[in-house]
């Protein structure tokens, strides 16, 4: 899998106003902003962009995701 390809994933299954993803195609970085992280606990955070990849994470195809996200919010803070 290449980091677009994963990127289009998370970006079809999830509304992001920004995703960026780098990785070496089983170990995955992500920094995902999203409006759908509103009032979301980190913990359901990741578990939203887990589920956009459903069983792409049990078959081993995306070994390992570490992320950040952000709702929109919070990315205008950290970007100033």
């Amino acid at each position: 899998m290449q980091a677009q390809e994963l990127q289009n994933i998370i970006a079809g299954n999830l509304n992001c106003d920004y995703i960026e993803v780098d990785g070496d195609g089983r170990h995955w970085s992500a920094v995902i902003v999203s409006p759908e992280f509103e009032g979301k606990r980190l913990i359901q955070r990741h578990q939203r962009v887990y589920a956009t990849l459903g069983s792409r994470m049990h078959t081993d195809e995306v070994h390992a995701l570490s992320m950040k996200t952000y709702t929109p919010t919070e990315w205008a803070q950290q970007k100033s």
